[in-house]
């Protein structure tokens, strides 16, 4: 069949932070770029990131880039590569400046600078005070910068694919990537995107597991479709599971809540976290304030009727306050929770939150394989960036406030690199008609008839199965049985089908592509996790309750064929220590 097709210097798959920061780097640098989107760009989920931006200004109390740098690599269990780290920190000032200059409405002090807020794992000297670090607008600032990077790629003339789905990328006949096979959802035709240069930027995968904090939209897309390319994704057994979600809901009650002076208790009104974080309290990191709290849970300190979630006090800072730099969380609670932070508690539990793991990149946004003697083979054309992509900036667990960070880092640092490598190749690569015809095979398999499994009904199995068994306590015996079930899931999906099989809007063909990517890339989850037989950062397994330094100082690879992981060839370039030697975590 003969398929409609563009040409584009640079093709971005994705509209949130990342996506749109490389965008306007290319786009003003007049590189022709198209951004394709499955939903409208300002509903991308970086508008649901609430707490702030990090980056060591030095508003509120001292700070410095290196402080910043210690905290990030003490919370990602020092599984991070310090280099990267550093120079994530280093950017994060000129980064939030240039927000600013670009209109991001940051809240202010009464001096007229950036307002900055005490975050979880932030100290302001090594081991000492809590710092003020992460620069918000009120508790919606993911919101204000990305409302901000649209309105400049609109004066930049950006290209917009608005609710176009990713289906697949495409290879030219020396098998480099030239772009992808999108899916126009309004009228459901396919369109062919060819470009020098592809940068993934799809987001997480939190709608894994039946309870998140991610939005619909986060199906691992971008991880699922190089998973097809014969990519590995690295460190996938590092999923977050941010402490405070709305119990029974998921849906984020931002950290800002208790950087703000917000506390958590129990049913007996005990501030538990003194129990296992005595010097930070609340503002411990995030996976640890997760398992505290499960802990608490448990061991039959839970309050409500069942005794599952805990409590979040905020009414202590008066309804002045939370007006004005909590807005969003009161509504969220009045809206989900039933309770008017004014006046009540919030009802929390633990909710899905962030893939630490990803595609694994060079920090320059290249994505990278490993190749003999530990070193690093770069895809041609092929970039990632933002949550979908893992720099190893974040190691086995993330500091809150660095997502924003990392997405607006390394997606301007993408662009620009992407600017290069299209002046360099300023020939256009042709789509071969194989790999389009795999591509399109994604899309017709679902215009099979008759019996079998309904699609929707194994969405609702897998995100179950994956929620009990990997969440925020594993063990061997639990992992292996979740990932036999996954297997068989895997299975069953051959067989599913659809009721509806018309083309225009049909949102139920959509979400039976997005299950195949949930499962490769939820496979990837489980499989890595069951493999890595120590505990670190998110990574929790009571069986081996310790950190191992000796045998697992090293990242994981997972390939979808035949859930291969590979530990050998893996990269050593992220294990840099010298800078801050691995020590004990506490907080």
């Amino acid at each position: 069949m003969s398929i409609p097709t563009r040409h584009f210097d640079a093709l971005i798959i994705g509209a949130g932070g990342a996506g749109l920061n490389a965008a306007l780097q290319l786009a003003t640098a007049d590189i022709h770029v198209a951004v394709v989107s499955k939903v409208f760009p300002t509903r991308s989920h970086t508008v649901a990131a609430q707490g702030g931006v990090n980056a060591a200004l030095a508003n509120v109390l001292p700070d410095n880039w290196h402080w910043h740098m210690f905290d990030t690599v003490k919370g990602s269990d020092y599984l991070g590569d310090q280099d990267a780290i550093e120079f994530m920190c280093r950017e994060a000032i000129p980064t939030v400046y240039e927000l600013e200059h670009a209109g991001v409405p940051f809240s202010r002090l009464d001096n007229g600078k950036i307002y900055q807020r005490p975050f979880g794992g932030q100290s302001q000297d090594f081991g000492g005070d809590q710092a003020a670090r992460t620069c918000a607008a009120a508790d919606r600032t993911g919101h204000a910068i990305l409302h901000t990077l649209y309105q400049q790629n609109i004066r930049a003339k950006t290209h917009f694919f608005d609710e176009f789905f990713a289906l697949d990328l495409v290879r030219d006949k020396e098998g480099i990537i030239c772009g992808a096979l999108v899916l126009e959802i309004e009228t459901g035709e396919p369109l062919l995107i060819e470009a020098t240069a592809t940068l993934l930027a799809t987001g997480g995968c939190g709608q894994i597991f039946r309870t998140t904090s991610n939005a619909h939209i986060n199906t691992g897309d971008g991880c699922a479709m190089t998973l097809r390319a014969g990519v590995p994704l690295m460190d996938m057994e590092f999923y977050q599971f941010h402490p405070t979600g709305i119990a029974g809901k998921g849906m984020l009650i931002t950290e800002g809540v208790r950087g703000e002076g917000g506390f958590l208790v129990n049913k007996d009104g005990e501030r538990f976290m003194e129990r296992y974080a005595p010097r930070a309290k609340d503002l411990a990191s995030r996976d640890v304030v997760a398992r505290s709290i499960v802990t608490e849970v448990k061991e039959g300190r839970g309050a409500g009727e069942n005794g599952d979630y805990i409590y979040l006090k905020l009414e202590h800072l008066g309804a002045d306050v939370i007006e004005k730099r909590l807005p969003g969380i009161r509504e969220s609670s009045r809206i989900f929770a039933g309770a008017d932070p004014v006046r009540e508690p919030i009802p929390v539990f633990p909710t899905a939150h962030y893939q630490m793991g990803g595609i694994p990149t060079d920090r320059f946004g290249r994505v990278v394989i490993p190749a003999k003697y530990g070193a690093e083979e770069v895809i041609s054309g092929l970039y990632a960036a933002g949550e979908c992509a893992c720099a190893s900036v974040h190691g086995a667990n993330r500091l809150g406030g660095n997502s924003l960070l990392d997405i607006l880092v390394f997606g301007r640092l993408a662009g620009k690199d992407i600017i290069e490598y299209v002046r360099a190749n300023p020939h256009r690569r042709e789509t071969d008609p194989v790999s389009l015809e795999q591509a399109m095979a994604r899309l017709t398999r679902w215009e099979r008839k008759g019996e079998g499994v309904p699609a929707h009904q194994l969405r609702a199995e897998f995100r179950k199965c994956m929620e009990d068994h990997a969440g925020v306590f594993r063990t061997e015996e639990v992992m292996a049985e979740g990932y036999q079930k996954l297997s068989e899931l895997r299975e069953r999906f051959k067989d599913a089908r659809l009721g509806d099989q018309s083309k225009v809007f049909n949102t139920a063909r959509i979400e039976a592509l997005e299950l195949e990517n949930l499962i490769d890339v939820g496979l990837a989850v489980a499989v890595s996790a069951l493999h890595r037989k120590e505990s670190r950062g998110a990574h929790s397994r009571p069986d081996y309750p310790k950190r191992d330094d000796v045998n697992w100082m090293k990242h994981s690879l997972y390939y979808r064929d035949g859930d291969r992981m590979d530990y050998k060839r893996v990269r050593t370039k992220p294990l840099t220590v010298e800078s801050f030697p691995p020590a004990e975590r506490t907080y």
